[in-house]
């Protein structure tokens, strides 16, 4: 057999192959077989030594169109081939739109967020500020620039989380008050709430927390008097509990406070007549409030002979768990799934905004 011979046979198993190929590695096994440096081809060409000089020529060429036609049949196939194997990952990796979404869980908001949105929401149509202070505090804007000496009851160490003697966690967000009216520098008006944790050494149980939140209300100015006190908790418990509520006003005892008052709303469950929630009364304990001590003026910045004022406090916890029907204040802050998905059925009034 001539060398041309073989050189054709050559060129005719390697295109059989070639359209056999199914893959881009059988087309490269190809390749490699037939114009490596090591493949038949090439073995060829070093014998063209041995043939006359008149016939190396013509053989040159012919081993120069075999290539040629060998490659340009690879890269023909070649995109046959992509193009296989692209309509064979589409077919893998087709998403069936017939089928139903996986549709990520939703978060709802948590009860306790809500009523402070709410409350929030309350006083700031009443022109009221939000402001927020820090919850290490010092024993003097804790205690003593409230009108809580150091002989009062509730500085005992038992009461409160020390960090050292003059730093504590704060037990309410009164100290915000007491630092807002210095940056006042006694002159009013002044009209705010202050939300946030508190902190207390209390023993965890259904109604108790060591931890809780807190909302306090103080307004300054002058000719301040409880009926101010009074008109604005009317408005405040017909926006929260709804237009059919009342207030009334009980006396009691705050250090910060003079004169002080207990303050009850209307039974929203039995509308006053007795139930569980209010316990047979008719009534609900909501908060305490009160006239501002001159004391608490004084210390504050403000002339007494001046300016006059009333403060609140509440707990958003105790009015959600009122609002909600929840039993044990713990449910609120153990992060149960099972518990927090109840709410996601809450209305949205638009306060979060």
């Amino acid at each position: 057999m001539s060398l041309l011979d073989e050189l054709k046979g050559l060129q005719q198993e390697a295109i059989e192959l070639i359209e056999q190929s199914k893959t881009s590695k059988d087309l490269q096994d190809v390749k490699v077989k037939f114009l490596g440096k090591k493949g038949p081809i090439s073995q060829l060409m070093k014998q063209m030594k041995d043939l006359p000089n008149e016939e190396k020529p013509q053989f040159g060429k012919e081993v120069n169109i075999a290539r040629q036609n060998i490659q340009s049949q690879i890269d023909d196939r070649q995109v046959v081939i992509e193009e296989m194997e692209l309509n064979a990952q589409l077919a893998a990796e087709t998403i069936d739109i017939t089928m139903p979404a996986n549709v990520p869980t939703q978060g709802n908001i948590h009860p306790i967020t809500k009523i402070v949105s709410e409350i929030e929401y309350v006083f700031i149509g009443l022109g009221y500020s939000i402001v927020e202070g820090r919850e290490v505090e010092s024993d003097y804007y804790n205690f003593e620039a409230l009108n809580l000496p150091k002989t009062h009851p509730a500085r005992d160490m038992q009461d409160s989380f020390y960090i050292s003697e003059e730093v504590l966690l704060r037990t309410h967000t009164s100290p915000v008050q007491a630092r807002t009216m210095e940056q006042y520098g006694g002159q009013g008006p002044v009209k705010i709430i202050c939300p946030g944790k508190v902190y207390r050494r209390d023993a965890d149980d259904a109604t108790h927390s060591h931890q809780f939140n807190q909302i306090e209300g103080l307004v300054i100015d002058k000719n301040i008097t409880m009926a101010d006190l009074k008109g604005t908790l009317q408005y405040f418990a017909k926006r929260i509990f709804g237009e059919d509520r009342e207030i009334r006003l009980r006396p009691s005892y705050f250090p910060f406070t003079e004169p002080s008052v207990e303050v009850d709303i209307s039974c929203f469950k039995c509308g006053g007549q007795g139930c569980n929630v209010c316990k047979g009364t008719g009534w609900i304990e909501i908060l305490g409030a009160g006239l501002v001590h001159p004391n608490v003026l004084e210390m504050g910045g403000f002339d007494p002979e001046v300016y006059s004022g009333f403060a609140f406090g509440m707990g958003p916890d105790r009015i959600a768990m009122l609002k909600y029907g929840i039993e044990d204040i713990r449910h609120l802050y153990t992060n149960d799934l099972r518990f927090n998905t109840q709410f996601s059925t809450l209305e949205d009034d638009g306060s979060e905004s």
